[in-house]
């Protein structure tokens, strides 16, 4: 009995696990709460009747998720410098276009839109427009009329709009324009650079005050060529001992690597061509997941 309800529940598990990622922007937590919850399911199954797995399996991880998510926004109050989204190495490193494909719902700037929601829109919102879970259903999940989870819903949908709908940039050409853009730095040619990156260029890095970072985004083509040739000039790469080029998030990704382990993970946000955002993690406790991976 125990082995098939595992079972049952290991089909269930990346789904489940996908969902609390959208939900708490960490990967860590996300898998902590999934295991979580087929303790809780196991035990439903005991006490009644259970006609849809799946339904009570999502239940179960979006309240967990918003138990939590109320202790995680006031910790990232106090947060050290921009906050971002744990990194997810895309399950298939070899296969770009089907990280891209399946990357919307997980990209960063779709993370960051979801963090300026109320725990009760971001479930809301994940549930009916990304998972397509009828009204009802929601409205049991969450305690409330239908009528309130569909105004939630509403809310959500028009804070987030088309955060997580990035360029349909041809995968080859997301990847060629990532090896021009390191080609560019080994190279140590600024104007190169330039020309990859677009007018209004975002960097953001989040070291959590426990590895260096800048501790606002920098924005514009120049601001954001001088600090990537600074950064290269003051740190000279010399600590780097193995670069690892990935998919993160659905977008070309690079993640570095020194004597001591893990060192940063870097996702370019590619649109049109040219790379609109750089989203950078360096606080060791969010690479956790990226170096088991890698």
């Amino acid at each position: 009995m125990i082995d098939e309800r595992a079972q049952r529940f290991e089909a269930l598990r990346p789904t489940l696990v996908r969902h609390a990622y959208r939900m708490l922007g960490e990967y860590g937590e996300a898998e902590d709460v999934a295991q979580d919850a087929y303790l809780r399911w196991s035990d439903a199954l005991d006490r009644t009747r259970v006609e849809d797995d799946r339904a009570m399996a999502r239940t179960i991880v979006t309240r967990l998720c918003l138990d939590r998510l109320r202790s995680a926004r006031a910790r990232r109050e106090i947060y050290v410098g921009p906050w971002l989204p744990e990194p997810v190495v895309s399950e298939d490193r070899n296969d770009p276009e089907t990280a891209a494909t399946l990357s919307d719902d997980i990209s960063f700037a779709f993370l960051l839109a979801l963090e300026r929601l109320a725990p009760l829109e971001r479930a809301a919102f994940l549930l009916h427009d990304v998972l397509d879970v009828p009204f009802a259903e929601i409205a049991q999940t969450l305690g409330r009329a239908e009528p309130a989870v569909r105004k939630l819903a509403t809310r959500a949908r028009e804070h987030v709009r088309d955060a997580g709908r990035h360029s349909r940039t041809d995968a080859k050409e997301l990847l060629a324009i990532r090896d021009e853009f390191l080609k560019a730095l080994q190279n140590d040619d600024p104007a190169a650079l330039a020309r990859l990156l677009t007018d209004d260029i975002v960097f953001t890095s989040d070291g959590g005050g426990k590895a260096p970072a800048a501790t606002v985004p920098v924005v514009g083509r120049e601001r954001v060529t001088r600090l990537l040739f600074g950064l290269k000039e003051k740190q000279g790469w010399k600590d780097v001992v193995r670069m690892d080029l990935v998919m993160l998030n659905g977008m070309p990704g690079i993640v570095t690597f020194s004597a001591k382990g893990i060192q940063d993970a870097a996702a370019l946000e590619i649109t049109g061509g040219r790379i609109a955002a750089m989203y950078v993690v360096r606080n060791p406790e969010k690479l956790k997941a990226v170096a088991r991976r890698l």
